[in-house]
Order: C-alpha cells, then structure tokens, then sequence
C-alpha cells in the first residue's frame, strides 16, 4: 500500500473550479483533481444564514506536496475564508507512485 493526501475545496462556480483544477495540475502541485457535482452549502456569514451553490474538487497530491498545494490554494481562491481541507487516504502502491511521479517539481529526477 502507498499513502497520499486529498484536499477537498469548494468553489462558487464550476469554471472557476476547473481551472484552478488544471493550474494545480500545471504547477505540479497536484496529479489528479476530481471536479464533482455542484452542491448547495448552508453556513452562517456576517450574521446571516446563507446558502450557495457551489462546485467541489477533490485533488490527490503526496503527503510532502499537500502543504504547498493548500497555501497556494488559500492565496489564489477568490472566498474570504475557503474551506480548504486535507487527510491522508490509503491506496494501491502503483497509483501512489504515478501520485508522486506527477507532482515532483519539474527538474526533479525521481531516480
């Protein structure tokens, strides 16, 4: 078995969850990011309870690359206060390699 990190955001819109997916993906920071459904979230905000309906990714990146991932999301997202999780999920050894092969920053030879 491997292990690997998931981070889970949410997003005000489907377009912009797709392509902060793909920028995360271009910079290394993840290998994978599941855009799923859109959904309605209820929270309170300022003194109000409100609702939105929002779009969640599900990125998969290394333990070691999860932090990046998450400081980069939290400066480039366009919430006040996004909710940016993470945990470390289980997984077959040959997908958490594939996992580690496509977050190493460019130049970086796994040998």
């Amino acid at each position: 078995m491997g292990e690997i990190a998931l981070v889970y955001v949410l997003f005000g819109n489907r377009k912009l969850a797709e392509a902060t997916a793909q920028g995360m993906i271009a910079h290394r920071l993840a290998a994978c990011a599941n855009v799923l459904a859109e959904g309605c979230s209820i929270y309170p905000w300022q003194g109000a309870i409100e609702k939105a309906n929002e779009t969640p990714v599900l990125f998969k990146t290394t333990p070691d690359r999860c932090e990046a991932l998450m400081q980069t999301l939290a400066q480039t997202h366009d919430y006040d206060l996004p909710a940016i999780l993470s945990w470390p999920a289980r997984t077959t050894a040959a997908y958490a390699a594939w996992v580690k092969e496509q977050t190493l920053p460019e130049g970086i030879d796994q040998g």
